[in-house]
């Protein structure tokens, strides 16, 4: 049976023709003996009709139909009779009195309801991931990826981009997180590595002379898994030579212009707006702030400093610092509601969470009184405070107070619904660190190795490297970082000099990354690019929270492939002959 269209496809204009639809038995209804089923394919569904007065025979065979039975019909296209039309519906309008059935494959009862709304566990969803996907919601989310992904080739394409595919069994870099490891068999004892980015690569195109490259490439990361994360995931990959950071800002926001006007039909505003990295971590807490809404934090230690507050002043003499939020409203919080924002905040590493609400008579709480009348209104004019106002304060060491209280900023947030969920705010984060500190207070690249330091600051390599602003820019989307990326070293003299700040000599730097620096004695142009996350995109683009409701077949929680089985064991003769040994 040759299909002539599909289920989703059928309208008024249909009306009298015969048509043959294939899919799979969704709803199945008997009224007053006529037998109505929903026929469901990947575009929709149509309403069918077995009418036993025109085919007995017909009808009995159609009253044995079940879910999830894989059928194909033949019938004629008829308007719904008055009052059973359904607005609601594109194919609500007409159903198709079938003359011919044909069934494929018979179900078993699925294991759980395919249909819109679903309460089951996700682990059950992905073991049966091939049902899940006939659920609408799943099943347009991937038809909307597919679109996306088109819609992103196209634009680089008459871009001048070239798609380059670039090695999936490369060697093992340092390059932030850990790495999966693929053992060979024809080099005993060695190892390829699965790219956690396709970054040197891409980087050697440019050397290659390629000029505009694009890819849509898997990544691989062994990290700890989170809603927004995936252990092996797709990046838009983007590399141009002769260029300087506003080029790639250019070139990024038409493609982010193009994917919401084409997919979502939202005309967006360019250019994005810019905002320095310290600027952001000091008015927002994270280097990736949801700008949608206020509540900026303030510092207020020189306030702190001039206070009575014991807790407050020893925090700024052992160089700490002070910042605080303005909760509109907020003064109306319970004080369990006020010791919940505590526990909140603790998960941050904060010890504590001090308060002050703005009252009639102005600031109210157990540690107004060691501040004088002068500082409690300098705290007003910082914070912009008027009466019914909560003002939250942490005290500790930097990199607490930011975390602690940008999670308190977006979870305030949330419950209060101070932003529309609806609306998106791109901003472009600039001028990163080019070096943060380890565990043991040795710098160590914010980024990756290969991002070019601010020429403003190269005389700094020697003498304060943690001062060293970055070529370095995010894209952040209601404060998620949406991509990442910089202008690259192209100059072996100034990457050998990144790699002796790191401690990495030029043996060791030549072992490691031999075959860039290599490249680099021919010519390399100036080049530089960016990374989009394309599952976390069309997350954002979808209004879902979750990353997996958007990849066909994605791991679970805990990096496990549920409905194959994976990671697990193997026979003992594949890693006798990779030269392993599992150890107990």
């Amino acid at each position: 049976m040759k299909r002539t269209h599909y289920c989703g496809d059928l309208r008024d204009s249909h009306v009298g023709q015969t048509v043959q639809l294939c899919g799979w038995v969704w709803h199945w209804r008997d009224h007053g003996g006529v037998v109505f089923i929903d026929l469901r394919d990947r575009t929709g569904h149509s309403q069918l009709v077995f009418d036993p007065t025109a085919d007995a025979e017909l009808h009995r065979r159609a009253s044995a139909l079940r879910s999830e039975f894989c059928i194909g019909i033949t019938g004629t296209v008829r308007p719904r009779p008055e009052g059973t039309v359904n607005p609601k519906l594109p194919t609500g309008q007409v159903e198709v009195v079938v003359t011919e059935l044909h069934v494929y494959s018979e179900s078993e009862t699925p294991p759980f309801p395919i249909d819109e709304h679903l309460d089951v566990g996700e682990d059950v969803r992905l073991k049966y991931r091939y049902l899940d996907m006939r659920r609408p919601a799943l099943r347009d989310a991937l038809l909307f990826r597919s679109r996306c992904a088109n819609t992103v080739r196209n634009y680089f394409n008459q871009n001048g981009f070239v798609e380059v595919e670039t090695p999936i069994l490369s060697k093992s870099t340092p390059e932030g997180a850990r790495d999966f490891l693929v053992p060979s068999r024809i080099s005993p004892g060695e190892f390829f590595a699965l790219p956690q980015s396709p970054q040197l690569y891409k980087q050697l195109c440019m050397i290659g002379g390629l000029d505009r490259y694009f890819q849509i490439v898997k990544c691989f990361r062994d990290e700890d898994q989170r809603a927004d994360r995936q252990p092996e995931f797709t990046q838009i990959d983007v590399e141009m030579a002769f260029i300087e950071p506003e080029d790639i800002y250019q070139i990024m926001e038409g493609l982010m212009t193009t994917l919401w006007k084409d997919l979502l039909g939202v005309e967006l505003k360019t250019p994005f707006p810019r905002m320095p990295y310290w600027d952001a971590m000091e008015r927002y807490g994270c280097d990736r702030p949801d700008v949608r809404f206020g509540m900026e934090l303030r510092d207020v230690g020189d306030i702190g400093a001039e206070s009575e507050f014991q807790v407050f002043r020893s925090i700024v003499q052992n160089e700490g610092k002070i910042s605080g939020i303005c909760v509109k409203g907020g003064a109306s919080f319970s004080r369990k509601e006020i010791d919940d924002l505590t526990k909140e905040a603790s998960i941050y590493g904060a010890k504590g969470l001090a308060w002050m609400k703005h009252g009639e008579s102005g600031l109210e709480s157990n540690i107004v009184k060691f501040f004088s009348e002068g500082l409690q209104q300098k705290l007003i004019e910082r914070f912009g405070s008027e009466q019914g106002d909560l003002l939250l304060f942490v005290a500790d060491e930097p990199s607490v107070v930011y975390a602690a209280l940008a999670h308190l900023r977006l979870h305030i947030a949330e419950q209060k619904q101070l932003f529309d969920p609806n609306e998106d705010k791109f901003l472009w984060v600039v001028d990163f660190p080019l070096y943060e500190k380890d565990d043991e207070g040795n710098p160590t690249p914010s980024h990756h190795p290969f991002t070019h330091p601010h020429p403003e600051d190269l005389d700094l390599f020697e003498t304060a490297p943690l001062k060293i602003r970055a070529l370095a820019y995010d894209l952040v989307l209601n404060g998620l970082e949406l991509g990442g990326g910089s202008i690259r070293i192209h100059r072996r003299d100034l990457q050998y000099r990144m790699f002796k700040t790191l401690g990495i000599d030029e043996q060791q730097a030549q072992e490691k990354f031999g075959f860039l620096l290599d490249a680099f004695r021919f010519g390399p142009p100036p080049h530089g690019g960016i990374a989009f996350g394309f599952d976390r995109m069309v997350m954002l683009m979808m209004r879902l929270r979750n990353i997996r409701e958007v990849i066909a077949f994605p791991k679970n929680q805990r990096a496990q492939a549920v409905m194959e089985g994976a990671p697990s064991g193997v026979e003992a003769s594949q890693l006798k002959e990779l030269g392993l040994r599992v150890k107990a």
